[in-house]
């Protein structure tokens, strides 16, 4: 086992954050510094390559949760190695290229998303786990949809690109994702290396099998699933350089390289790949022979390629893998130099419209001498490596009548790509100086840079060098070949065979494609489809009209917009499911009941407690106020919190009661918004007699389930079982040791949909409000006010006056929001606010031992700054709060991740609970527990939640009529 595989992985994840972080301001440092985790990894994988060619793969296993069989698996094999080196070096020299190309300066979203997404490549890549593997496929999904859709000139254009990028494939991989359940199923593991050594059979592996397989066409824009990639060539070159190029169109590739050695002799596994292989070669060479913009003719000649790959890697035989490897690399190092050289032309010139450029060869030889070099890689020019792929190719498929269809199939794709390349080379290049003089004035007058121009010529120079030492090449990708069926045994990569067919189909592809070229290709603008003529995009834009007016549809009818409503299906559900089975199952007989007996009650206040829950609800229902509804409903959870404190729960009583009070301020909060009292009703008497039915009905079945619960008891009670080994931790509080450490896993989970929800809803209130000042990252106002005037209350006028020992308790002049000021609650707020904080840290790290813990740490904390906020408003709340809340919240929850990585560092499982031994100046040595960082974590991550809420349903909130939310009027108060 090696830990460098998942460290590479981290690697990237760490990189993608601390460096734009840290060098954010010196863009071009930022940049070529995150370019070192890509190229480490490439010089890594090299330095394997013996390793791995002896046959030996590198594999590592980390335990999630192994109860649950859970387990991150990766494997180093051949295949991976091949895409390691393509992924990590094209990646490292993309990074460079960026460095120069975006001007004035690269953004620290784009840099960091680029690492990200090599990151998730990697881990793709190194996978040996099929849920693992579909994690990281999307991640590259993700990464992907960030990529594309930033900021540019054609911004809705890049929206729009973005999007139908992510519904491709996402859909298409959660088809993928079903398929690798039902493989797994049918094969009894989700390990692939496992499941490829024993691959199941039968229809539900065929099945499954064809789902994967769908999933794989999508991501490596295969016909009819490719519109996705040429709409996709709005995005900056970079990213077209790295994702559509070198690394994301090839993941559909690598998966059906990966599958193949299992299925290839599968009765749909071939049929289905050639084919669809096929199709997008032809489909894609002739279209790109139609292009008038230089990426978007890439794109298409993209597709193009990737069906030839196809073809080969779902050939399943030892010569077509040889063939499909050697490809795999040619392609990514004449692809992506390819697509930078289109944004050097574009970057110099201020286009990519083949009918707009003339002359650029001139003004750039060195460019377009290192374009002429891929150009003949990609045409399968001699010693390049692409023709070592092409010629290997031919010899693949020189056998019977259905491998000579193959084969004419591939010659006719190898004659599109000749004449489609020597399309984008004139393109290009060709022309005369002189007629650009009226690009040239209008564009900005300045040499290619080395910057631009250095990573296209090293890529060239790969893809000859690779040619020279192509038995190196093969040697590599032996290994995962070998696995394979072998048709010509001892046949090797090799730059020189002895003459034969394959050298007279490369010579007749060559000389056809200049003949095309010459026929069809030299017209700038090329011809234009039938305005009949069906597309992908037309049909993928049909499709997405289709399911959108389905979906407005079905929700005009079903999401009619009325929460009672809503809540009336759900109660005529709960009580027509398991209300009528629990009712016929009490009939039948057959509730298992035990011998427990029921109690009036276990406590003489509990009666008590129950008639003010009661006598709440029956109050809720008679009044008419908005705020007094409020109050009662706080009342009723303060006194089921007495509840939980007589039957010894008072961990859970005091989270209860901080939340019935948050909860309570927050309803008062969006309450400004609305009428002070309820509309008059108006319902029909049988509506009211429904309502009342159906309410009756929920509170039996609930009063009657929890009879059932309690009597059926069948067993020893979970809970005393916690008891002993919380006692051999040295915890007393049993709750907070259940929540960080026996089901740490679980709790995870749940701040992890916390924080997810609360930034989703937060983004939902303030779409389209013109949020400033603190809500944007401005700094607040100050305790001297604008423009450096003292601080001050408006008076009528709208001048602010001195108010003096009035504004002396908080730092800012802010107004609250509920009123008019209010100097007792200012000098409250400032005098216990720093009580209540220390009071939450208190509870923080007394939760082990006493009633506490993170939850209620990070609930008390959040009270503090609430307190400020009603007594201030948002100005005030935001010298409180300088941070973002979204900040705080991925703090909290990268914190509480970091305490369960510890737990794999140390060579444990994920959020094993680990004891840290440190050594402190004068206070000596000091014992740290990853479960106490895991609570803090938890603190943190819930005082954000607070943090946002305030910033959404409080600030969010405080405007005037017909202002924009969050912009402080002219008076100076909100």
């Amino acid at each position: 086992m090696s830990a460098w595989l998942p460290s590479l992985v981290l690697a990237h994840a760490v990189a993608a954050l601390a460096v734009p972080w840290a060098l954010g301001r010196r863009r071009r440092a930022m940049t070529l510094a995150a370019a070192v985790v890509p190229a480490v990894t490439a010089v890594w994988a090299g330095t394997r390559a013996g390793t791995v060619r002896d046959g030996h793969g590198i594999t590592a296993r980390f335990a999630w949760a192994p109860v649950l069989g859970l387990e991150a698996e990766f494997r180093l094999d051949a295949l991976a190695l091949v895409m390691l080196l393509l992924a990590g070096g094209v990646g490292a020299l993309v990074l460079v290229y960026s460095a120069w190309y975006f001007t004035p300066r690269p953004s620290r979203l784009m840099i960091g998303s680029l690492v990200a997404f090599a990151g998730a490549m990697t881990g793709l890549v190194l996978a040996d786990n099929l849920f693992v593997l579909y994690v990281f496929w999307e991640l590259t999904t993700v990464s992907s949809f960030i990529l594309i859709g930033a900021p540019g000139p054609e911004r809705v254009e890049n929206r729009r690109a973005a999007t139908q990028a992510l519904l491709v494939t996402t859909a298409f991989g959660l088809v993928m994702l079903l398929g690798f359940i039902v493989l797994g199923q049918a094969a009894g593991t989700y390990r692939i290396s496992s499941l490829l050594a024993d691959p199941p059979r039968g229809s539900a592996a065929t099945a499954g099998l064809v789902l994967v397989l769908l999933g794989a066409f999508a991501k490596s824009a295969q016909v009819p699933l490719h519109s996705w990639l040429p709409a996709a060539m709005v995005a900056p070159t970079p990213v077209s350089a790295y994702l559509h190029a070198a690394a994301m169109v090839k993941a559909g590739v690598y998966l059906v390289a990966r599958l193949a050695p299992a299925f290839a002799g599968d009765g749909v596994f071939r049929p289905l790949v050639i084919a669809v292989g096929l199709a997008s070669l032809l489909v894609g060479g002739v279209v790109a022979l139609r292009q008038d913009d230089l990426k978007r003719l890439l794109a298409y000649g993209t597709v193009s390629q990737l069906g030839m790959l196809m073809v080969l890697f779902g050939a399943g035989t030892r010569t077509a893998a040889l063939a499909g490897g050697a490809l795999l690399l040619a392609h990514g190092v004449f692809k992506a130099p390819l697509f930078m050289a289109a944004g050097v032309v574009e970057h110099e010139l201020g286009t990519r419209r083949a009918g707009e450029l003339s002359g650029a060869g001139r003004r750039m030889p060195v460019l377009a001498v290192a374009a002429a070099a891929a150009v003949a890689s990609m045409i399968g020019l001699p010693p390049f490596l692409g023709y070592v792929a092409k010629e290997t190719a031919f010899r693949a498929f020189s056998g019977d009548a259905l491998a000579l269809a193959v084969l004419t199939g591939l010659v006719a794709g190898a004659v599109l790509t000749v004449a489609y390349g020597v399309r984008f080379l004139l393109a290009a290049f060709g022309g005369d100086t002189a007629d650009t003089a009226d690009t040239a004035d209008t564009a900005e007058r300045r040499g290619s840079s080395a910057g631009l121009v250095g990573p296209v010529v090293v890529l060239a120079c790969a893809g000859f060098g690779l040619g020279l030492f192509s038995k190196q090449v093969g040697r590599i990708v032996e290994p995962y070949a070998g696995s394979l069926t072998t048709l010509h045994p001892g046949y090797e990569l090799a730059l020189w065979h002895r003459p034969g067919l394959p050298l007279a189909l490369s010579a007749l592809a060559l000389a056809s494609g200049l003949g095309l070229f010459l026929a069809l290709g030299r017209a700038f603008p090329g011809r234009a489809l039938p305005s009949w003529a069906p597309t992908a995009q037309g049909g993928y834009d049909a499709v997405y009209r289709a399911v959108s007016f389905t979906a407005r549809a079905v929700t005009r009818r079903v999401q009619v917009g009325s929460l009672p409503t809503y809540l009336k299906v759900i109660g005529w559900t709960v009580l027509a499911v398991p209300g009528v089975a629990l009712v016929s199952g009490l009939i039948r007989g057959t509730e298992p009941w035990g011998a427990g007996r029921l109690r009036l009650w276990d406590h003489p206040v509990q009666p008590v407690l129950v008639v003010i829950v009661i006598g709440g609800a029956l109050a809720t229902q008679r009044v008419r106020s908005r705020l007094s509804a409020a109050l009662l409903l706080t009342g009723i959870g303060y006194a089921i919190g007495g509840l939980f404190v007589l039957h010894g729960a008072p961990d859970l009583a005091l989270t209860l009661l901080v939340v019935e009070t948050l909860t309570l301020i927050m309803l008062v909060l969006a309450l400004r918004r609305l009428p002070e009292r309820f509309p008059p009703r108006r319902r029909r008497r049988l509506d009211r007699l429904a309502a009342a039915a159906l309410s009756g009905g929920l509170g039996a079945f609930v009063s009657l389930f929890l009879v059932v619960a309690a009597l059926s008891r069948d067993g020893r009670p979970a809970g005393p079982e916690y008891a002993v080994p919380a006692g051999e931790e040295g915890a007393r509080n049993v709750v907070n040791v259940i929540l960080v450490e026996f089901r740490a896993l679980d709790t995870l989970g749940e701040i992890t949909v916390l924080a997810v929800a609360s930034l989703g809803v937060g983004g939902l209130v303030l779409t389209g409000a013109r949020i400033r000042g603190h809500l944007n990252g401005t700094s607040p106002p100050s305790a001297t006010g604008r423009s450096g005037e003292p601080a001050g209350e408006p008076d009528a006028g709208g001048a602010r006056s001195m108010a003096g020992p009035r504004t002396r308790w908080l730092a800012t002049s802010g107004s609250p929001p509920l009123g008019g000021r209010s100097v007792l609650l200012e000098a409250t707020a400032r005098l216990l606010c720093p009580a209540i904080l220390v009071f939450a840290a208190f509870l923080l790290f007394a939760g082990h031992g006493q009633p506490g813990g993170g939850f209620v740490g990070g609930l008390v904390a959040g009270m503090a700054f609430v307190l400020r906020y009603l007594s201030g408003g948002r100005h005030e709340l935001a010298v409180a709060d300088p941070l973002r809340s979204g900040l705080v919240i991925g703090t909290g929850l990268a914190m509480a991740v970091a305490s369960g990585a510890i737990g794999w560092a140390s060579g444990g499982e994920f959020l094993h609970g680990e004891v840290l031994h440190l050594t402190v100046p004068v206070v000596g040595e000091v014992e740290a527990s990853t479960a106490l960082m895991f609570d803090v974590g938890i603190a943190v991550l819930v005082l954000g939640l607070v943090l946002r809420l305030l910033s959404t349903l409080g600030t969010g909130l405080e405007s005037r009529s017909g202002e924009p939310a969050g912009r402080p009027p002219e008076g100076g108060g909100p």
